[in-house]
């Protein structure tokens, strides 16, 4: 990937390319190669971007709400345009393969975008209550916070409903893939936004991060990445009251019943776990079974792993890459080696890079079977490749133990019948559950329950997020 210009480098502060002081390497996960460096920003770049962004705001929030919405679909028109070199940006950055690198890390912020510009017109701005008016108002400066793993999407699903509610942007993308974000901010000078409407700093969580979250100037933060960071966000955030947004971590079990179709709830179940790497904090990392079916399913998921070929993600065939960074490597490799001290049976992959891998940030995909609840591979978030099969003894404990961790993001159960998978669904406590292989949907909410989260994303209720609720009584 060619990284040489300028525009990819630098922050982008009241409609300008703006330099600034240290530096942050970018690093190929594949090669161990710096492919760029941004500038490492602090609170003297939030605190210009905030002021840029307040400055925006009157005009941005009274624009009217029909040229907000042409703006989001403009700057989705020069996202499609620039599809190719988003995609190898993000290859580059953090890994993800080409193949899925072009059809969903920049298919799901093209279908994100269309969907909130489309519900513009027959969402509720206004509603009558009695002798109220209801007026819904745009929040103001929105800080966001993204994490490295879809560099884009996560990206557009906080600034497309932004921008559509009236509210301007400072953005801290994540240090380890920012590229993406540069990209981003010469889409929206092509498309025509408005200077300080959108901004980017650039540096890391501790000096950009904070900043942003403790800043006066901002009236909401807008954060996905873990609970650790998450909780920092709140506290910070916390001294001047203003509104915080959390998309965090989850650990969502796969809830596969005894009368359900096992070849497609193995095949769906370990694609939905190692997409992305398994670096996807919706990943289905638990797969729940009966335990008459243990073993089966432990072999028919031995034999689906075998096809998730590891290696080059500029190739084509690729289907699982690096992972983000070589510290995430050992963050994985650790929890790996951590699962077989604690007793679970190794049935496929295992610690230590791939054959033919000697370099770059490689993992092996690694089953685990017969993992018990309260093992650290059964509680704790790894984000890379790594499934355990859980067996159980009925309906009930399988609700139990697919409830019993602090997260609560995602999940799935596999049913006979969708009536069956249903139930299922909501005894579960969960903010998103699939059955049956249930497609994605842009415009559904997206968010968790305990510590995965506060706030939704995506149509309706993502747009509701950036929005302020007004009484006038006549």
């Amino acid at each position: 990937m060619t990284t040489g210009t300028d525009t990819l480098t630098r922050h982008w502060i009241d409609g300008a390319w703006q330099e600034g002081s240290g530096s942050i390497a970018v690093v190929n996960p594949a090669t161990g190669q710096t492919i760029a460096e941004v500038p490492s920003g602090g609170a003297a770049e939030v605190d210009a971007a905030v002021m840029a962004a307040r400055h925006a705001f009157p005009r941005w929030a009274a624009t009217p709400l029909a040229d907000r919405v042409a703006m989001v679909l403009a700057i989705r028109e020069g996202i499609k345009a620039r599809s190719g070199e988003i995609a190898a940006s993000i290859t580059a950055e953090m890994g993800s393969p080409t193949k899925f690198a072009n059809s969903v890390q920049v298919g799901m912020p093209m279908a994100t975008s269309k969907g909130v510009a489309g519900l513009a017109e027959s969402f509720p701005w206004t509603e009558e209550i009695g002798n109220s008016l209801v007026v819904r108002e745009p929040v103001g400066v929105v800080g966001a916070v993204t994490p490295w793993n879809y560099p884009l999407h996560q990206v557009v699903a906080k600034v497309a409903p932004a921008l559509v509610a009236g509210c301007t942007i400072v953005l801290k993308p994540s240090e380890v893939a920012p590229l993406t974000a540069g990209i981003l901010a010469e889409i929206t000078r092509e498309a025509g936004l408005p200077a300080g409407v959108f901004n980017v700093v650039h540096g890391t969580g501790p000096d950009a991060g904070e900043a942003l979250a403790s800043h006066p100037g901002v009236d909401m933060m807008s954060f996905t990445g873990s609970v650790p960071a998450g909780r920092r966000v709140q506290e910070v955030a916390a001294g001047t009251v203003k509104r915080v947004a959390l998309e965090l971590g989850g650990k969502s079990a796969n809830i596969v019943l005894d009368d359900a179709d096992l070849t497609q709830a193995v095949k769906l179940g370990l694609g939905n776990c190692f997409i992305n790497g398994g670096q996807t904090c919706t990943a289905w990392t638990r797969l729940l079974v009966p335990q008459s079916l243990h073993d089966e399913v432990v072999e028919m998921a031995v034999a689906q792993a075998a096809k998730y070929t590891v290696g080059d993600p500029t190739d084509e065939s690729t289907r699982i890459g690096p992972m983000s960074s070589e510290r995430q490597r050992e963050r994985v490799e650790g929890y790996i080696t951590q699962g077989v001290s604690e007793g679970a049976e190794l049935a496929a992959g295992g610690s230590g890079r791939p054959d033919g891998l000697e370099t770059g940030a490689y993992v092996r995909p690694t089953i685990f079977s017969g993992v018990r609840p309260g093992m650290t591979i059964a509680q704790e978030e790894i984000f890379g490749p790594v499934l355990s099969v859980m067996p159980y003894a009925d309906e009930d404990e399988a609700v139990e133990i697919a409830n019993a961790t602090v997260y609560g993001l995602a999940g799935a159960v596999f049913a006979g019948s969708q009536e069956r998978g249903l139930e299922v669904a909501k005894r579960m406590r969960t903010g998103q559950v699939d059955v049956n292989g249930g497609q994605f949907n842009p415009l559904a909410p997206f968010g968790g329950y305990k510590q995965s989260g506060t706030g939704r994303e995506l149509g309706r209720y993502g747009l509701e997020e950036f929005l302020e609720v007004k009484s006038i009584q006549l």
